[in-house]
């Protein structure tokens, strides 16, 4: 009886502990990238260069995806607002049925931005590898990071982490039967990010040479 309320309490204890870290992590990726997210779009600086982090155009059920619908609307707006002039977007490529490059570069196309105006990235496997890739692939020190607000204090961390000037501009919240389940995943994904970065020194799974973006002013 005495060895079940010791295993007890280690249990309890390590529950406690790791809801310590996961709170920890979220206040230290959020508090350190609250600064560079903007409301208002006057406000927001002015980057040569945003990256559209990758994600699906339709869910499993075969609906299409909201996320992916406004990602690609705000990308529309910075660029016809002047506050890009060139977009990247980065996502999952690995089979020749999955590409969510090219679903995003059509859909901005589709929305009036120039072809000739994004490039894509196949490799951008996770949000870590997009944020690296940024910087040591296509060259951007500066970046304005286009996906949810909340999916944005992540990236945002990761690229300061690299030493990258980043931005974002806040979102609209969308319905919460459709975020609330994306939500609670990124809490446990900040908390990722911070071991990949501190911890394990975790980089992309893919590089490979450098691309250079022409931006025609």
């Amino acid at each position: 009886m005495r060895k079940l309320k010791i295993v007890g309490k280690i249990f309890f204890y390590l529950i406690g502990v790791t809801l310590v870290v996961i709170f920890s992590c979220n206040v230290m990726v959020i508090y350190t990238t609250s600064s560079s997210m903007y409301e208002e779009i006057e406000q927001l600086p002015e980057n040569r260069v945003g990256l559209v982090l990758g994600t699906s155009d339709r869910l499993v059920s075969g609906d299409a995806n909201l996320f992916f619908k406004q990602r690609i609307e705000v990308a529309a707006m910075l660029f016809k607002s002047g506050k890009i002039k060139h977009i990247i977007v980065s996502g999952d490529n690995r089979t020749k049925y999955y590409n969510e490059p090219l679903k995003m570069k059509n859909a901005l196309v589709k929305a009036g931005v120039p072809e000739k105006s994004i490039v894509m990235d196949f490799a951008g496997l996770r949000t870590l590898d997009s944020m690296i890739r940024g910087k040591l692939v296509f060259g951007q020190h500066k970046l304005t990071v286009i996906t949810q607000s909340f999916h944005s204090y992540r990236a945002m961390f990761i690229g300061k982490f690299y030493g990258m000037e980043v931005v974002s501009f806040k979102t609209k919240p969308l319905p919460e039967y459709v975020s609330l389940k994306v939500k609670l995943r990124e809490i446990f994904a900040r908390t990722v990010a911070v071991w990949d970065l501190y911890i394990i020194k975790r980089g992309p799974r893919h590089l490979g040479k450098k691309i250079d973006i022409i931006i025609e002013d």
